[in-house]
């Protein structure tokens, strides 16, 4: 079984205002919410890629309880720890340019912490655990780490969506996947990456540090892949730029899907790459269909 960590959850209420002006009156044009966080994202791409999962993390209020209903609606399985308070909104205001604005999160108490590690203590051989997103302001910066090194012992995969010394954290624990796009990837380097050849020589040392295997994305110059004995590109799909939100996400639900069902890597990093750039071609997180569309597209090339 697939289980993604979503620690700090959110409604994304998204608003389209014209003519925005501060301090008025505005009233807004359209409207949408939905269940928002990037472990959260994983699980729907995963769900709608045919592949079942459980969502863990943190829910509360009823805002929570919006949470945990459209998640099943969807048809995926929660086991969310309940705390004390509400779940974040996340405002995202489009008028002419987006602004976003996030809430801080509920506190999260010693004993809700304790109840969801030891869900991830219940893991086995058989699981993978997907750590993605922020951390809440009241929970120690090592969480992740944490949580690894419980799922690592218990012969659990883990795959970490997260950036800077949050994810260095993670790879003595031998992650099984790492997503860094280029700039987070220079981030931790402390160096600037523009290109696939600056590229190459710190995604190849992220696997010495302990990754399995690493997902670098280079937006529209592609992807690259890096295992122990594997250095290989992937060209990005033609199609049009129209959602960045949960792209990054989408490659590793795909990722974990293909490989979950065949075993390969390789076939498994082309579907993340198709998957994607669905996503970032679609007004939504993608669908099956759009992900199989473009996989024809897609080549991998070995650096």
């Amino acid at each position: 079984m697939i289980y993604t960590m979503t620690l700090n959850p959110s409604i994304d209420f998204i608003v389209e205002v014209e003519n925005f002006e501060v301090g008025v009156l505005n009233k807004i044009q359209k409207e949408a919410k939905f269940p928002g966080g990037k472990g959260i994202n994983v699980s729907q791409v995963l769900k709608r890629l045919g592949t079942d999962n459980k969502a863990l993390g943190f829910v509360g209020g009823f805002t929570g309880d919006y949470i945990v209903d459209a998640l099943k609606q969807r048809g995926i399985v929660t086991d969310f720890v309940e705390v004390q308070e509400d779940t974040r909104i996340n405002i995202k205001l489009k008028t002419g340019q987006e602004t976003e604005i996030n809430g801080q999160g509920p506190m999260i108490q010693k004993q809700e912490l304790a109840d969801l590690l030891n869900k991830i203590d219940a893991l086995t051989a058989d699981d993978v655990l997907v750590l993605a997103g922020s951390i809440p302001q009241s929970l120690p910066v090592t969480i992740y780490e944490t949580m690894s090194s419980i799922a690592t012992k218990k012969g659990a995969k883990i795959v970490a969506d997260t950036t800077g010394e949050v994810l260095l954290n993670v790879l003595p624990n031998k992650p099984f996947l790492i997503k860094p796009n280029h700039h987070e990837l220079g981030e931790l380097f402390d160096v600037t990456i523009e290109t696939i050849e600056e590229a190459i020589p710190y995604g190849k040392r992220l696997v010495e540090m302990g990754a399995q295997h690493v997902i670098v994305s280079m937006a529209g110059a592609g992807a690259l892949l890096f295992s122990k004995d594997l250095a290989l590109y992937a060209n990005v799909p033609k199609g049009v730029l129209k959602n960045s939100v949960g792209a990054g996400d989408s490659v590793v639900a795909g990722f974990l899907s293909c490989y979950f069902h065949t075993g390969d890597v390789q076939q498994a990093f082309t579907y993340g790459v198709a998957s994607g750039s669905a996503t970032a071609f679609s007004p939504e997180l993608c669908t099956q269909s759009e992900v199989e569309e473009l996989l024809p597209q897609i080549k991998l090339t070995t650096m």
